[in-house]
């Protein structure tokens, strides 16, 4: 579920198509889109208050072999949700949990590693080292 709610639409779609894989889902829920409450946490404490609000598309679809799958991920891509509820609940079935495995879930990690190693590459690069010299007075 984590690699589907990470993957932008455009890869879990391709992802999808290239599989091969029979994706017919009845919708159960949704998708539909709404609000959550994030929350932070601040001070020594760590006393948890609200930032603000973020928003959710979330889904429930059947196979018709009678598995549920369910997805939520940030935004509204109401497609992307569908899409992955109907693959986490192919991934649910014993015949072909390898195949989601290999073809969409392997590399949509590996996709999502090397944008991650981008990203910090990128930033390692705008890195300041400070320091502080000791003077021998002291």
């Amino acid at each position: 579920m984590a690699a589907f709610a990470a993957a932008s639409g455009d890869e879990l779609r391709k992802l999808a198509k290239a599989s091969g894989l029979a994706l017919d889902a009845t919708p159960l829920r949704g998708p539909e889109t709404g609000l959550v409450t994030v929350r932070g946490r601040i001070g020594g404490g760590g006393a948890p208050f609200n930032t603000g609000e973020a928003t959710v598309t979330r889904a429930t679809v059947q196979l018709p072999s009678g598995q549920v799958g369910h997805a939520y991920s940030l935004g509204r891509d109401r497609e992307k949700v569908r899409l992955a509820a109907t693959l986490d609940a192919v991934w649910c079935t014993p015949e072909t949990r390898a195949a989601v495995e290999q073809k969409i879930v392997a590399p949509l990690v590996r996709m999502q590693a090397e944008r991650d190693a981008k990203r910090h590459a990128e930033t390692a690069a705008t890195k300041v080292d400070f320091f502080t010299m000791v003077r021998g007075e002291d």
